[in-house]
């Protein structure tokens, strides 16, 4: 007797070859120590690091999918780690809440005009910028003596 492969195998099939696809897709979006590099809040895209000369190369590889890049450091030059951002839009909504694990932060925003608060060692620095779509910008936030 010939086995019946029908729709139900079928639809079972797919849904194996979809679990596979995604565990391959987040496997790409992992960084060689297996910490995520692309994480996802509220719909908005952001890669963080840039400790050492391997995260800063992970991250510069991934820029070209951002049209933000936030960098960290203070007046003296010397790169901070753990700030917190948070990025409001012109009505006020907070379209992303996250820390940083190094000096750069990247994310995709829509077009448009937002508020980026900073935040590190309790010290909150605030800039406006204005995002464009296929434009590249670089904001730089920078905290008082060490």
């Amino acid at each position: 007797m010939k086995p019946n492969f029908g729709t139900t195998s079928r639809s079972l099939a797919h849904g194996i070859a979809a679990i596979v696809l995604s565990a391959a897709s987040i496997a790409f979006a992992a960084s060689a120590d297996g910490e995520a590099i692309v994480r996802s809040a509220g719909g908005v895209s952001y890669a963080s690091g840039g400790v050492g000369t391997e995260s800063a190369e992970r991250l510069s590889a991934f820029a070209n999918d951002f049209n933000l890049k936030l960098v960290f450091a203070m007046m003296s030059g010397a790169y901070v780690t753990d700030v917190k951002v948070a990025i409001t839009d012109a009505t006020g909504k907070t379209l992303l809440d996250a820390t940083s694990e190094g000096p750069w932060f990247l994310t995709r925003l829509p077009a448009g005009d937002y508020q980026i608060v900073a935040t590190f060692a309790g010290t909150a620095v605030k800039r406006q910028v204005a995002v464009a779509t296929a434009r590249f910008a670089t904001i730089d936030f920078r905290w008082g003596s060490e």
